[in-house]
This record gives C-alpha cells, sequence and structure tokens, in this order.
C-alpha cells in the first residue's frame, strides 16, 4: 500500500533548491535541518507532501527529535504517512546514531574533568526515558577500566545502594569512580535525593578507601557536575 501513493511524491519532485540531497552534497549533512535529514531517511513522501513536509509533519507530530527517539513500530506507523518500512528506516537510522556514539570512543579513556564524562556517557543518556544510574570505574591514573549501569528507576527516581556501587568497583580493583545519571525531564538541576546519595557514596568511598570523584547529571541541552557546585 505504502509503495503505491509514495511512489507519487519523491524528493525528485521537489524544487533543486529545495532537495536536501543536492544541499548535502554541496554543503554537508551539518547543513541540514532535522526535517531535510529525516526526508533523506524517509525518501519518498505521500500523495500529497513531499518528503521534506512529511518529515517535518512527523517531528511536530512526534512532539521533537528527542521524542521520536522513543517512538516504537507501532507509534510510528499510527502517524499517516509512515508505513512499515518508513517506521523502520527511521528506527535504523537511530539506532546507527546510538552505536556510532559508543564505539567511537577511544581504547583508553583519561577523564580529567567533567567535560569527559559528559563526551563519554552524555549522548547514550541523554534521550533515555528512564532515570539510568551508572558508574565510570577508574584507575590511579585516571583511565576508565569500565563502566556499568548499576540502576534503572522510574520516570523520574533512580534508587541505587552505595554496597551495589562500590561492590562493582571493587570487582574491577578501581581507584576512584565518577557516577552518572540521567535526568528524563531534561533539566539536569539536581534534586535532593541526588545530593543524598551523593553525600552517602563519598562517605562510603572514605571508609573503603575508594575516591567518588564527581557526580554529573545529564540534561537534554547541558550536564551538571555536583563537584564543579560544590556539593560534594
Amino acid at each position: 500500500m505504502e509503495s503505491s501513493i509514495t511512489s507519487v511524491y519523491t524528493l525528485r519532485d521537489v524544487p533543486p533548491e529545495e532537495r536536501p540531497r543536492e544541499r548535502m552534497l554541496r554543503s554537508g549533512a551539518g547543513s541540514l535541518s532535522n526535517a531535510e535529514l529525516l526526508a533523506i531517511l524517509l525518501r519518498t513522501g505521500t500523495i500529497k507532501e513531499s518528503a521534506v513536509t512529511l518529515a517535518q509533519r512527523l517531528l511536530i507530530e512526534a512532539g521533537g527529535l528527542r521524542q521520536l527517539t522513543q517512538m516504537n513500530t507501532e507509534q510510528l506507523t499510527a502517524i499517516k504517512g509512515i508505513g512499515h518500512a518508513k517506521a523502520l528506516q527511521i528506527q535504523a537510522g537511530i539506532e546507527l546514531g546510538r552505536r556510532m556514539v559508543r564505539t567511537t570512543q577511544p581504547e583508553t579513556v583519561t577523564i580529567r574533568s567533567p567535560h569527559d564524562v559528559s563526551l563519554l556517557v552524555s549522548e547514550e543518556l541523554r534521550y533515555l526515558q528512564k532515570e539510568h544510574f551508572v558508574c565510570l570505574f577508574l584507575n590511579t591514573k585516571n583511565h576508565v577500566i569500565g563502566q556499568e549501569t548499576l540502576s534503572i528507576g522510574s520516570l523520574n527516581a533512580s534508587i541505587v545502594h552505595p554496597r551495589e556501587v562500590f561492590l562493582a568497583a571493587i570487582k574491577r580493583s578501581s581507584a576512584s569512580i565518577i557516577c552518572v545519571h540521567n535526568h528524563p525531564s531534561g533539566d539536569p538541576t539536581p534534586s535532593p535525593e541526588d545530593i543524598e546519595i551523593t553525600r552517602r557514596l563519598v562517605e562510603a568511598g572514605q571508609v573503603i578507601g575508594i575516591d567518588v570523584l564527581d557526580h554529573v547529571i545529564v540534561g537534554d541541552t547541558k550536564n551538571v557536575s555536583l563537584k564543579e557546585l560544590g556539593l560534594m
């Protein structure tokens, strides 16, 4: 059904100056809007819409790029003009982006600042719909020797116990750790619970002899370091 409709209006039917493929060839992918990049993935529109127009409407109905990344096949195909083929093309593109983030890190990562933490994990965490509490395990040279998600919470709460954190740290012979978790709301402002669990982790680390160097909260457009805020 989809192929008989979408073949009517393709990107070739869009005026040359508006075709995202041609613009991408001339100026690179960075010059394209989210809708134009999405249109390239979709390849075709519908009998009434170009691929670009369909992509723009898809982003509006999804509620934005962030919400689009969380939609499943059923939710995507519920949008007019999106069949199973287009839904799978979108999901494949999103998944490739996620995998690229995970595979382009150097073999040895050294943490010198909260910015280094952000480069390592923020893209993996920022669009998740539940809180994920992640620990980075470091050696004496601040090289990352391991990373583990220790807790997955509800929409607005992640539950982690110091016992779980330091058991994982001891197994890796860690000299220190950095804690990271995301706020699904997109606002990285530390909650009272965030500050309290950080305090407990720091105290436990002092007893065990494993330093807690920082606790970074990942938001939508920015991250926050409790160390830099003076909250630990």
